[in-house]
C-alpha cells in the first residue's frame, strides 16, 4: 500500500503538515522523525517542488520558505505558531500562520484542502470484480493486477477519443464495470481480457479403414 501511495504529491503534503514537526507528535513514538529528516519523503518532496517550480529563482524562494517553516525561524518562531502545530487543523494553521511564506502557503492550502476519499480504491475493487469473474477465476494475482491496470487505462484513454460522447463506444464509459460479460457491448465484444495464449483444440486423426 505504501509503494502505491508513495507519490511526490503525497510526500509534499506530508512535509507541509505542521503537526509532524511538533514536539508532542514526535514524542509519542521514539521512532518518529520530522518529514525533512526522512530521506524518502524528502527526496519525493524535492521532486514535486522541482516540477511545480521549474523556474530556478522561484524554486530557491520556496525552498527558503520551507527552511524557515521547518526550522521555526522568522515569524514561525511565534509562540502560538509553534503551539498550534499539534492541535490545530493543518489548513487552518497555514491560513493563520503562513502569511510569512506566501508561496509555500499557496501550495499547502491546495494540498491540505483535498478531501480524503476511498473512491479510487473502490473503483479498483469494482474493476477487479469485473475482471475476476466466474468465467475468469483461475488467473494469478499478478495477471489480474495487470488486467485491472489495462482496463483502467483504456477507460481513461477513451475519454480523449471523439467517440466518447457518441456511437457504440459510449457503452465503455456508461456501463462501467457492471457488465457480467463482454456480450452486447458494441465494439468491445471483440476485445479479450485474457493475457493467456489461445488454446488450440487437439484433433485426433484416425486412419480410415478400407
Amino acid at each position: 500500500r505504501w509503494n502505491k501511495n508513495n507519490t511526490p504529491l503525497h510526500c509534499l503534503a506530508h512535509a507541509l503538515n505542521p503537526k509532524y514537526y511538533s514536539e508532542q507528535w514526535l514524542n509519542e513514538d521514539p521512532t518518529r522523525v520530522p518529514p525533512h529528516k526522512d530521506m524518502e519523503i524528502n527526496q519525493e518532496r524535492t521532486k514535486c517542488i522541482r516540477k511545480y517550480f521549474p523556474n530556478l529563482e522561484e524554486r530557491n524562494k520556496v525552498n527558503m520558505e520551507y527552511m524557515e517553516f521547518v526550522g521555526k525561524n522568522g515569524d514561525f518562531r511565534d509562540f502560538d505558531s509553534i503551539e498550534n502545530r499539534y492541535a490545530m487543523d493543518p489548513k487552518a494553521w497555514w491560513v493563520l500562520h503562513g502569511a510569512c511564506a506566501p508561496m509555500l502557503q499557496t501550495i499547502a492550502l491546495r494540498l491540505l484542502a483535498q478531501p480524503s476519499s476511498s473512491s479510487c480504491a473502490e473503483r479498483n475493487w469494482s474493476t477487479y470484480s469485473f475482471v475476476h469473474s466466474m468465467k475468469r477465476n483461475k488467473m494469478t494475482p499478478k495477471r489480474a493486477e495487470d488486467l485491472v491496470y489495462i482496463h483502467s487505462n483504456l477507460r481513461l484513454l477513451s475519454r480523449k477519443s471523439p467517440q466518447y460522447t457518441q456511437g457504440e463506444t459510449k457503452m465503455w464509459d456508461i456501463g462501467g464495470d457492471a457488465f457480467d460479460s463482454l456480450d452486447d457491448i458494441g465494439v468491445l465484444e471483440v476485445a479479450s481480457l485474457s493475457l493467456d495464449e489461445p488454446e488450440i483444440e487437439s484433433i485426433v486423426f484416425l486412419d480410415e479403414v478400407d
